[in-house]
């Protein structure tokens, strides 16, 4: 899960601080130290996580992209200079963009803001946008929230009682509450000190960048591993309360199936799992890792000559095409594969289910699988040209008739041009065109995609309008009134778009080569 620190440089955090001894602080320096703090954690226990840094004042600059190497991140704080004033919302609206750009909006990421609580003034405070949210048009929305799942953590170098005296600490939570609530605020407990900021910064770094230490078991092997980044709790929806679960401490292996079994299943998260005694990227051979200094290369390659399970079990599931199924708590499952980073590095990775005893109907319920020894016969037969997945259900579900789902554009597309080359060969076609218009109408009805009815509706008027001059009369009649019904269930009105109903030809009568009447 990558990091976006969004460091506050603005003039109000050159403010000094009372200090007790001869040298004078700046909020600005006791920021730095927090950040140092947190940079050094994360270069001993988080190697893996990418971090950015980024500047604001009035204007932002990213000073350093996401990057690995916290020596550079480190420089970079102590070339901080001094600016203007404090423009939250630019620089919240460059996060958003530059994380989109890197990582896509799927990708979670953690953004900490560090400021001194000063809002700024006037125009582009954070007073003024919060004042402004319902006056906005469409093209300048507030950037909260992320478009992207995201936590906020908002590191103040100032008491709650210095908040609490305007109206900064009410603003900060409201920024927090725009962004779902994820995330929190930190304020430094008693005088602002070097003691008081590194107290703030670990307990962010107890909250946000712990690493999960656990214990992989299958049988009598086990192997000591750290799981990243770390597992969230997961809320299970209950009649009564919902329960959060978090992830054991004690992961054991339960059993073994091949990949084309097991298929890409849904899944909550994913995340990289590292021996701790390796405790780096596995390899082809073992391990290793990039970027590392040279005492931390003298100990991996002592600590590489010592038998170590849990790279054996990756090489082993690379190998033998397989993935591990893993026990992460009561009735809550995942999965351990091999996936590959590159060409000769890949990684020991382990996939959560959704909680309950049956993730993957496929598989039926996972306190049913055995091995495969045990069955009477070999469920993949002698030769291997079979598989026992999916589980069938024992009760044969009937469907009455086959549901219309478009998962690719290209299937939507496809329906579209199919009644559109109906709607060409009218009248010869009408039974046709009318059985595949009625298909999509209430595809889109059960979806609720009045765009699409619209849509089709105009494609049908272009049609009526492009046909020749030796086109029968009754193709004009049968692509307006088609058209016609479908804007009018596009309205939503229950009137036009009934589920159950279905949009009939329209019943015309032409007599020689004369225009139709209809027929009332």
């Amino acid at each position: 899960m990558p990091s976006v620190v969004l460091m506050d440089v603005s003039l109000s955090m050159t403010r000094p601080v009372a200090a007790d001894g001869s040298e004078e602080f700046q909020r600005k320096n006791l920021a730095i130290h927090g950040l140092t703090m947190l940079f050094e954690h994360m270069a001993t226990n988080y190697r893996l996580e990418f971090t950015a840094l980024v500047a604001f004042s009035s204007l932002y600059e990213l000073m350093v992209p996401f990057t690995r190497d916290y020596n550079a991140l480190q420089e970079a704080l102590s070339n901080l200079e001094d600016y203007d004033k404090t423009c939250l919302e630019s620089a919240l609206q460059g996060v958003s963009n530059f994380v989109q750009q890197e990582w896509s909006s799927a990708c979670p990421c953690q953004v900490v803001l560090v400021t001194d609580g000063a809002l700024g003034i006037g125009r582009g405070s954070l007073r003024h946008s919060l004042l402004t949210l319902k006056q906005r048009g469409e093209d300048k929305k507030f950037p909260l929230p992320f478009p992207f799942p995201s936590k906020l953590y908002i590191m103040c170098i100032a008491n709650a009682e210095e908040l609490q005296a305007t109206d900064a600490m009410e603003n900060l939570e409201q920024l927090l509450s725009l962004n779902g609530g994820e995330g929190q605020i930190f304020t430094m407990e008693g005088p602002l000190c070097l003691k008081s900021v590194q107290s703030m910064f670990g307990k962010l770094i107890d909250q946000a960048y712990s690493p999960f230490h656990a214990v992989l078991r299958c049988g009598n092997l086990s192997s000591d591993v750290q799981v990243f980044p770390r597992p969230e709790p997961v809320l299970v929806d209950e009649e009564v309360d919902p329960i959060p679960k978090t992830v054991q401490t004690d992961l054991e292996i339960v059993g073994f199936i091949e990949i084309a079994d097991i298929s890409s299943p849904p899944v909550l998260s994913r995340h990289l799992v590292l021996p701790i005694a390796v405790n780096k990227e596995v390899d082809e051979v073992g391990a290793g890792a990039a970027d590392e200094t040279e005492e931390e290369s003298s100990a991996n390659q002592m600590a590489g000559k010592s038998p170590n399970f849990c790279v054996l079990l990756h090489g082993s599931l690379k190998v033998e095409g397989m993935v591990a199924l893993v026990q992460l708590g009561p009735d809550w499952f995942g999965m351990l594969y091999s996936q590959a980073d590159s060409k000769k590095k890949s990684n020991l990775m382990m996939s959560l289910f959704e909680p309950g005893p049956e993730p993957l109907p496929w598989l039926g319920k996972v306190s049913l699988l055995g091995p495969s020894s045990d069955a009477a016969e070999n469920p993949y037969g002698e030769d291997d040209s079979k598989s026992p997945f999916p589980v069938q259900p024992k009760n044969k579900r009937s469907y009455a008739q086959n549901v219309t789902v478009w998962i690719k554009a290209s299937g939507l597309q496809t329906d579209v041009q199919k009644i559109l080359r109906n709607a060409r060969k009218l009248p010869e076609k009408t039974q046709t065109f009318y059985k595949e218009l009625n298909r999509l109408r209430k595809a889109a009805l059960a979806f609720g995609f009045w765009e699409l009815l619209k849509g089709v509706a105009e494609l049908l008027e272009r049609e009526c309008t492009l046909l020749p001059d030796s086109a029968h009369p009754d193709a004009a009649f049968q692509l307006s009134h088609a058209a016609q019904q479908l804007k009018l269930a596009s309205t939503g009105d229950s009137q036009f778009a009934a589920f159950d109903h279905n949009i009939a030809p329209m019943q015309t009568d032409f007599s020689g080569g004369g225009g139709g009447v209809e027929r009332m």
